[in-house]
């Protein structure tokens, strides 16, 4: 049973490894002193009503009838499909009630919202703070001199997702081919410092300054310079001030440090630089993606801690040669660069995701052996982005932008503002490597070309900043401004240009019904989800009659050095605005689940050398793309990362192929085996078995496949014909990233139908209750076709989120309607921690906790006797069933 039970333990969390906490960015810092820097999560508790209302910026305005929201917030659930227009657009309010300390008079007070979509105004205490135009960019205020401390106050924004063109990306949402969803739908945060304080990059302007601006020259193994600018401001009276560095290794030994005195004029400001040496640095790169913590502090000269904080930064080099290819830290980088495009929003939730999703988001690709991202087409949230920093994913950021233009000078102008804002706000991250600083796929003219290239200079004046825009021929003119060209390889007009592939693999025969191979739902089942996975591969199509090759994997790894890298469209099945049909071309779902062709892109993962990156162990797998049914094909495909595959079947040997190509230029080929299955040989070697499962069973009715590296066994994966669906199985889908108590925090929990092994029933469509209790709540009921859920490829998502005290969360899986020969049900536990900030609310949704879909409270007797009762029963109806099964083998006989 070895083999059997091992397959169960994948499905279950019996094993699990010490769960990780990643660290997560606050307004572009890390704190380290509370008492000087504070950073308060601002997510709790806010008053919300999903239409206009006249007024609801007073501060006396009564808001007692709205409901009471966590943020991140949508303004609504949505369901699976939410395409077309489903969602809402309009105005919506939000207003939050809270108290500020006393103890804060005379501290500087900010609030920093990551993300508010739309056009925004925000009042607090009924004073207009800010009106904003842009959903993706951050809003920092100060707003220290409108707030009432030790009283109440009130903070109020007015949301509007509405179609606007006069802001990036402009385009109506029905034309779109995203979806904008709306909400205050990012973290918000209360930040508290001092008169003298480095300031946020956004919330002055200042070329190429604000904040901390960290950059590199001569890097090398040997050493390294790092050159770093600190802008500090002073709303108090003139005083000198010494500004201190500390560059420390992550284990806390100092690599650098410096030190310079600043005098600081009454409300003022002033930039200073300093240099400094670090020897044998620990440079960053994907596979080891190394970061030091820079220590930023503000003394005065009585040594007083004015301002501190830490920044995360990364040593390293890219230079972009053309025909020569990347070289990364002065080296030539050995491979090309393969990822993918993504798009943020999740199953249920759109926008509106807590920090860990984000997180997993960048994880889960990582694992399949990805080493670039494109953001699409807006700037990522910064937890994603801090992923990026440390899991050793390059990333291309972007400007917000859609095949659209405006000719208004507004529109320009605000869209000039987007490229300064970008670079000014992600210029310290290792993880960037392209600046996309024109909109998507847009005629847009010469004149925005030429800006947008020269406030990309103006805003990163060193060396590193490479832009990149469009190839087409209608952009000739424009060419010449960028660095990098997005092609499917070298462009003869600029055969000095390197290029990046910015989107691949997606192919649609026509643009009004999206008929297209490369988008599978995955409910469509296995042979859909193969063709896709192939397709994704290497797919050759003829037009006009020439045969040509779609932009595919094969075609990336056998592209010229020129093209140093390239993203597929697109990681995750999506929402879009102009069509009715989700995008299903993700090669894993909206909730984040795999398709066979995440482990096309897996078999790129290496067998060795990830150790230092988080979470992503670079170990020898095979996956049998293939399930055994009525309907499945004759050909079976493995996917591997190993050098050679052994396919057994029904124990006997089939044979053994390499997992390479001499005519592919891609590093692992899926190994196909052709016309080697056929459903009647599984029927009857598995007639002897019916009703049980055993290793006499699995042996003469399995199919294994071994990967081999250096003839010897590797990795293993086995399938059988799936029997009678025995019970349910639920998986904590974590990624053993730690949940948290922090109100917003969200983990999905996947439930599975398996038969007696242990093995996935593909091909079921019960519904399953979910049901919840301790220290969470279940997220969305029936109405959206969240709670019961409909079974897709034998699999339903519960979406768990984290009240705000830190504790255990069971988890009950039932079948809706569950007769006595129906599965048995499931239950799993997982704990959430402490968050890692205070928390600041005067109320809480339903008072955080869930108060419907829980357990009944039967004593631990009557729970034996009742499973006592169903055993007997199941026991006498499985031995009715079993001869049932036998009399029809006879009668076919």
């Amino acid at each position: 049973m070895r083999r059997i039970i091992f397959y169960l333990l994948v499905l279950t969390v019996g094993l699990r490894a010490e769960e990780f906490r990643p660290e997560f960015s606050t307004a572009g810092f890390f704190q380290t002193d509370a008492t000087v820097r504070e950073a308060i999560n601002f997510n709790v508790g806010w008053r919300f009503i999903k239409h206009d209302v006249p007024g609801a910026e007073a501060a006396g305005f009564d808001d007692k009838d709205w409901a009471v929201v966590n943020l991140p917030d949508g303004m609504e659930l949505l369901p699976l499909a939410a395409s077309g227009g489903v969602n809402y657009q309009g105005p919506s309010w939000y207003r939050k009630h809270f108290k500020v300390d006393a103890a804060l008079e005379g501290k500087k007070v900010m609030i920093h919202f990551e993300g508010i979509m739309g056009k925004a105004k925000i009042w607090v205490n009924g004073h207009l703070v800010k009106e904003n135009f842009g959903g993706y960019f951050p809003v920092h205020l100060d707003v220290t001199g409108h707030l009432k401390y030790g009283q109440d106050n009130v903070i109020a924004v007015r949301a509007d997702n509405s179609n606007d063109s006069d802001y990036p990306p402009g385009k109506p949402q029905e034309s779109l081919d995203f979806t904008y969803f709306g909400g205050i739908y990012r973290d918000v945060w209360f930040i508290t410092h001092n008169d003298v304080y480095v300031t946020h990059p956004l919330a002055v302007d200042k070329v190429a300054g604000g904040g901390v601006f960290v950059h590199y020259e001569d890097v090398s193994e040997k050493s390294a310079q790092v050159f770093v600018d600190v802008d500090v401001a002073n709303d108090g009276p003139e005083q000198n001030v010494q500004v201190q560095l500390e560059l420390k290794d992550k284990n806390g030994k100092t690599a650098a440090s410096g030190k310079t005195e600043l005098a600081l004029a009454f409300q003022g400001s002033k930039k200073t630089s300093m240099a400094f040496n670090v020897e044998k640095p620990r440079l960053w790169k994907p596979d080891q993606p190394h970061l030091y913590n820079l220590f930023v502090t503000i003394k005065d000269p009585s040594g007083n801690v004015l301002d501190t904080f830490r920044n995360r930064i990364g040593i390293r080099t890219i230079e972009m040669r053309g025909p020569e290819g990347l070289f990364l830290n002065g080296k030539p980088y050995p491979q090309k660069l393969i990822g993918a495009n993504r798009h943020q929003d999740f199953a249920h939730i759109g926008h509106a995701l807590p920090n860990n999703l984000h997180w997993r988001d960048a994880l889960k690709l990582r694992q399949t052996g990805m080493r670039v991202m494109r953001s699409a087409h807006y700037i990522q949230d910064p937890a994603f982005m801090d992923a990026c920093d440390e899991l050793g994913l390059f990333i291309v950021t972007a400007i917000p932008g859609w095949q659209f233009w405006n000719e208004k000078p507004i529109f320009m102008e605000r869209m000039l503002k987007d490229v300064r804002n970008l670079v000014r706000l992600e210029r310290n991250r290792p993880s960037v490597l392209l600046w996309e600083m024109i909109p998507n796929e847009t005629h847009f003219p010469d004149e925005f070309a030429s800006r947008s290239a020269e406030a990309t200079a103006e805003e990163y004046p060193y060396p590193g900043c490479y832009t990149a825009t469009d190839a087409r021929t209608h952009r000739t003119k424009s060419q010449h401004y960028f660095d990098v060209l997005y092609a499917n390889d070298m462009v003869p007009e600029h055969p000095d240009k390197s290029i990046f592939k910015r989107e691949w693999g997606d192919f649609v025969d026509n643009w009004v019904d999206h008929n297209s191979i490369s988008r599978v739902a995955k409910q469509w089942g296995e042979v859909p989800q193969i063709r896709q996975s192939m397709h994704y591969f290497s797919e050759e199509w003829v037009d006009d009659g020439q045969e040509n090759e779609w932009p595919s994997m094969t075609m990336v790894y056998g592209s010229s050095p020129s093209m140093f890298g390239a993203t597929l469209w697109h990681s995750f099945d999506h929402q879009r605005g102009y069509h009715p049909d989700p995008f299903w071309g993700g090669i894993m779902d909206a909730y984040r689940q795999p398709k066979f062709s995440y482990y096309l892109f897996k078999s790129l993962l290496p067998t060795s050398g990830l150790e230092h990156v988080p979470l992503v162990q670079a170990e020898p797998f095979v996956y049998i793309a293939h399930l055994m049914t009525p309907f499945s094909p004759e050909d079976v495909i493995v996917f591997t990362n190993c050098e050679e595959v052994k396919l057994t079947l029904y124990g006997k040997e089939v044979g053994v192929k390499k997992a390479t190509a001499e005519n592919s230029p891609v590093p692992r080929v899926p190994v196909v085996f052709e016309n080697v299955f056929r459903h009647v040989d599984a029927r009857n070697k598995n007639k002897k078995g019916y009703g049980k499962i055993d290793q006499e069973f699995v042996d003469g009715a399995m199919m294994k496949a071994e990967g081999l590296i250096d003839g010897k066994i590797a990795a293993e994966h086995i399938r059988w014909p799936v029997g009678r669906k025995r019970r349910l199985v639920l998986k904590v889908d974590d990624s053993e990233i730690q949940p948290v108590a922090d109100g917003s925090d969200i983990t999905p929990v996947v439930a599975y139908l398996v038969d007696a092994g242990g093995a996935v029933k593909r091909l079921s469509d019960e519904y399953i209750r979910f049901s919840i209790e301790g220290e969470g709540e279940l997220v969305g009921g029936a109405e959206h076709g969240i709670n019961p859920q409909k079974l897709l490829w034998g699999e339903a998502v519960a979406l768990v989120r984290s009240g705000i005290n830190p504790g255990t969360i069971r988890i009950r899986a039932d079948v809706l309607k569950d007769g006595i020969n129906g599965p048995d049900s499931a239950e799993i536990e997982f704990s959430t921690t402490v968050s890692a900030q205070p928390l600041l609310y005067q109320e809480l949704p339903d008072n955080g906790q869930a108060k419907a879909s829980v357990f009944i409270d039967e004593s631990a007797e009557l729970k034996k006797l009742r499973e006592q009762l169903r055993n007997t029963q199941k026991q006498l109806q499985e031995y009715r069933l079993n001869e049932v099964g036998r009399q029809q083998q006879d009668f076919i006989q």
